[in-house]
């Protein structure tokens, strides 16, 4: 079996991440509490985190556009 390792590599993404979520959340209407989380539908925690991997996907792009 595969080892995983998801240990932070860059000093603030933590924090980051958590930001976008927030923000994303209010975007599409989903209402996240500080701390626990775990009784909003699978669907709107879809929405979110997928929401979030496209917003990381274009700014690589517009980040190798520049190169």
């Amino acid at each position: 079996m595969a080892q995983q390792n998801n240990s932070i590599m860059v000093k603030g993404a933590k924090q980051a991440m958590e930001n976008m979520k927030y923000e994303i959340a209010s975007q599409v209407g989903v209402n996240l509490n500080k701390g626990y989380n775990g009784d909003i539908l699978s669907k709107d925690a879809g929405r979110i985190g997928g929401q979030m991997v496209k917003k990381m996907i274009s700014e690589v792009e517009r980040q190798m556009a520049g190169r």
